[in-house]
């Protein structure tokens, strides 16, 4: 059993453009009306704006967002990017570029292919020089990446920024991975009580359980078609701030989440 707190929280997907949207809409104060926002990722130099692609816009949009809420030096805080796919549109125009006579491949888009081109951003965002790791799961890539900052914030004892993002494929390659409209989600998890803390998480690792799922028809089926979105469920249990316990695929284990509200 791992207990930390969760200090803030970023938002960007349909009709939840940032966690006060967000709150509104999982707390049943607000229509879901999937409207699609447009992040800035404002925290990027304007020379890198240009250069990187949608994901890691969503990715430095919400990972932005949690830290200026609980107002945090980014210089202090490690981060745990988790993409199930990363940057599927890059890919695209890599492979298209690869299909052709010639096989030349833009500069650009080969760095901004890697799986850590978020956290590569990020760092030359902020100047941090604190661990920034990259993860996939596949379907599973939100919970892995959530143990992962769950174990390192109270192992290292320091905040630990987690952004998990995906966006869907453009054709053909969305008919052989299906992934819903665009999502990202950031906790900044710490391990003790802060002044900004929402919650208390105690997680554990254990045998295959259901997922836990959501009420609305419409936030379902964002969750069920959209890795990063099956934090859906931990994000609406922290903004009804009610005590639950909640379960998330985590490969051939669940992820077990107990949630409190925060003990300040």
């Amino acid at each position: 059993m791992i207990d930390v707190h969760v200090a803030s929280i970023g938002l960007c997907g349909p009709g939840m453009a940032n966690w006060v949207d967000g709150r509104a809409v999982l707390r049943g104060e607000a229509p879901f009306d999937g409207t699609l926002p447009k992040p800035a990722a404002a925290i990027l130099p304007p020379a890198e704006r240009r250069r990187c692609g949608q994901s890691t816009r969503y990715a430095l949009q919400v990972a932005q967002e949690a830290m200026t809420r609980a107002a945090f030096p980014p210089t202090q805080v490690a981060v745990v990017f988790a993409s199930s796919d990363a940057d599927g549109e890059n890919l695209h125009h890599i492979l298209e570029s690869l299909a052709q006579p010639g096989h030349e491949v833009s500069p650009t888009r080969f760095h901004n292919s890697v799986h850590n081109a978020a956290a590569g951003y990020w760092n030359i965002a902020t100047g941090a020089r604190t661990p920034a790791n990259s993860l996939s799961a596949l379907d599973a890539s939100f919970s892995a990446g959530l143990l992962e900052a769950a174990v390192q914030a109270v192992a290292e004892n320091i905040p630990v920024l987690l952004a998990a993002f995906d966006l869907p494929f453009p054709p053909p390659l969305d008919a052989v991975r299906a992934v819903a409209a665009p999502f990202a989600a950031a906790l900044l998890l710490t391990p003790q009580a802060t002044t900004t803390s929402m919650a208390r998480l105690r997680v554990s690792l254990g045998t295959e359980q259901p997922d836990t799922t959501m009420n609305c028809a419409a936030l379902e089926a964002l969750r069920s078609a959209n890795p990063a979105a099956r934090a859906l469920p931990l994000l609406q249990a922290i903004a009804q701030e009610q005590r639950q316990r909640l379960s998330l695929n985590c490969g051939a284990n669940s992820l077990t989440i107990e949630i409190e509200r925060a003990r300040k």
